[in-house]
């Protein structure tokens, strides 16, 4: 337990200048204001996503005002089509939530929700010119991961499935593909529907997974919450402990000192032994 303490204790996410001990990412975009509190503390979550247009609810109430104040603010750029309306929204947010960090978030389709590649790299590139911090939310495909960790991302933030679907590791392959080619954290983000997925997704070497629907939509919002965490920090101790291969059926006890003529011809035989 001590060994697993250690480990745990010095296992640093790092975005940009930020650091980090939680890899969980709570989202807060469907939560009823008054569970976030509680929601986070089961989660033990560090950083919280918070849309602008959240902020205030016809004047009534202020999500800021549930976040705790030792909790990091994400803010995203969610409602923006192009990186034009992306730039415009996270300048908002950093008057508001005086922080660097940003969520680019640029969805130009309403059918699918799928986010756009082409425009979020030429505001990833927008925000890193104007001292952001951006974390890029993307459809997992190598070339515009590029695109994006050239233009200053802070990391990349695959979709495992199409946002709010929780069906899990749709796109596993492609993740794959980036956690060898891009030296960046690597963040999935949308379609994590179970703790078992969000476990599995950590075992790949995924650096956080960001969650907010299957949360939202549990019956026990807090209790699912704490689920979470417990499957990505078990992903993680799995992943840093190094995963057995695959392989062809073997023995778990050693058999080669075992002759023919000493083994017994019977179970009875043997207990008789």
């Amino acid at each position: 337990m001590r060994q697993a303490d250690s480990t745990k204790s010095s296992d640093i996410l790092r975005l940009g200048k930020y650091s980090f001990s939680s890899r969980f990412i709570l989202g807060s975009g469907k939560y009823s204001l008054h569970l976030i509190d509680s929601a986070i503390k089961q989660a033990k979550a560090q950083i919280i996503t918070l849309a602008l247009r959240r902020t205030n609810r016809g004047g009534l109430e202020n999500i800021l005002d549930f976040i705790p104040p030792n909790i990091t603010l994400l803010p995203n750029t969610s409602g923006a089509r192009n990186a034009k309306e992306a730039l415009r929204i996270a300048l908002l947010a950093r008057e508001i939530c005086q922080s660097d960090l940003v969520k680019v978030e640029v969805i130009s389709d309403s059918k699918y929700l799928l986010p756009d590649n082409y425009e979020s790299a030429k505001a990833t590139e927008m925000l890193a010119k104007e001292g952001f911090t951006p974390l890029v939310y993307m459809y997992p495909e190598l070339y515009a991961a590029r695109d994006m960790a050239n233009a200053g991302a802070c990391a990349i933030m695959p979709l495992g499935a199409p946002i709010g679907t929780n069906k899990g590791l749709q796109t596993k392959a492609f993740i794959e593909i980036l956690l060898r080619e891009i030296d960046l954290p690597i963040i999935v983000d949308a379609g994590i529907g179970s703790p078992a997925q969000a476990c599995e997704a950590m075992q790949m070497g995924v650096s956080a997974i960001m969650a907010n629907t299957a949360i939202a939509n549990a019956k026990d919002i807090t209790q699912m919450a704490h689920a979470f965490r417990l499957g990505i920090e078990a992903g993680r101790l799995a992943y840093l402990a190094g995963l057995a291969q695959e392989s062809t059926p073997t023995p778990s006890s050693p058999i080669e000192d075992i002759s023919p003529a000493s083994k017994p011809s019977s179970l009875t035989s043997f207990l008789q032994d």
